[in-house]
């Protein structure tokens, strides 16, 4: 286990690593001049010359690469005073200083002197709760509906189950936002009292301070989660009436346990490979595949952020929030790997 975990990481590590390498290249072959982009209408020569010097825009593109490698390195160094907000000083050699610190993301373009890491940090939470929530709705009744399906086995209500589930795969995540939207938001808004837009918290207008407001996660997770449920439904029906046809399966019937017996405490854990490798994939894809959700519903999650980077050419927070994604996609593949080792003992890591 604990070598499998070192060459996942390790393997991880050089994944990552290639992330950064194609972000940095593709975002800093566009025609843009980054230190014009920051001072605005503000600028002039002093300042373009400072800025330049500052961000070693006026190196050239491999050296630009280093220094960037250099600021995400837990370890890095430097021969002059560094830029970051915290850093522990490991080793002293001349002028030359090798320091211990966070992976530092830089600072945005347009929000002049916010760390992209403060910003992400904000987001990170509503993109996090959003995806939680989505995908436990999801497991919550498409598992269970799964094994209904599974259990009337070509019935009409099977059949109804499965058209269902086939259209909610089918439904674009951006269309099936506006309706849902429209519906419970602007038609229903007198039963259900939801808003078409809000985040995880909001502001309030007497004190100034943040509330929580859970009901704004209710459309943007059940939106989110509609495409993932039909997955789970159709994977857990599949997996489930295959494994009912297994010898230990008609064993256990033949000693007389009932069929949902055997279902609940023998089929349904065996059947979970695939709904698990579906989740976590459809999970990881939240984190970056939930961009129209986040827009439309105005939540300020990582999706949001990415798509208002984008428009006002914000590179370091595009490529910081793009890293985050990845990292996320990383952790979650090596955490699947170890449910596998739960659910089905067969399975083994090398």
């Amino acid at each position: 286990m604990f070598n499998y975990l070192i060459h996942k990481l390790l393997y991880s590590t050089l994944v990552l690593f290639g992330v950064i390498t194609v972000i940095f290249f593709l975002f800093n072959v566009i025609p843009a001049d980054p230190a014009k982009m920051m001072l605005g209408d503000r600028d002039n020569e002093r300042q373009l010359e400072l800025l330049n010097k500052k961000y070693h825009f006026n190196q050239p593109l491999y050296k630009q690469y280093f220094y960037y490698i250099n600021d995400l390195s837990p370890l890095s160094i430097h021969f002059d005073s560094p830029v970051y907000p915290s850093y522990v000083p490991v080793l002293k050699i001349n002028n030359m200083l090798l320091v211990l610190k966070m992976p530092y993301l830089r600072t945005s373009f347009y929000q002049k002197n916010i760390l992209v890491s403060d910003l992400i940090s904000n987001a990170f939470l509503n993109t996090i709760v959003l995806a939680f929530a989505a995908i436990f709705f999801a497991l919550c009744i498409g598992v269970p509906t799964g094994v209904l399906a599974a259990y009337f086995k070509d019935s009409f209500l099977d059949k109804f189950i499965s058209l269902v589930s086939v259209l909610g795969m089918s439904l674009p995540s951006f269309l099936c936002a506006v309706l849902i939207g429209y519906i419970f938001a602007y038609k229903f808004e007198w039963l259900t009292n939801l808003n078409i837009t809000g985040s995880l918290f909001t502001i309030n207008d007497l004190s100034g301070s943040r509330v929580l407001s859970l009901q704004n996660l209710i459309l943007p997770a059940l939106t989110l989660g509609i495409r993932p449920l039909g997955v789970i439904v159709h994977l857990t029906r599949s997996a489930l009436i295959d494994e009912l046809s297994a010898d230990y399966i008609l064993l256990a019937r033949s000693k007389g346990f009932g069929m949902i017996y055997v279902i609940m405490f023998h089929a349904l854990k065996n059947s979970m490979t695939s709904v698990v490798t579906a989740a976590s994939g459809w999970f990881a894809g939240m984190f970056s595949g939930a961009v129209f959700i986040e827009y439309i519903f105005g939540w300020n999650g990582l999706g949001k952020l990415l798509v208002d980077a984008l428009m006002s050419v914000d590179f370091p927070l595009v490529m910081g929030v793009i890293l985050v994604i990845s990292s996320c996609f990383i952790v979650i593949n090596i955490l699947v790997d170890l449910i596998y080792l739960w659910l089905d003992p067969r399975v083994t890591i090398n």
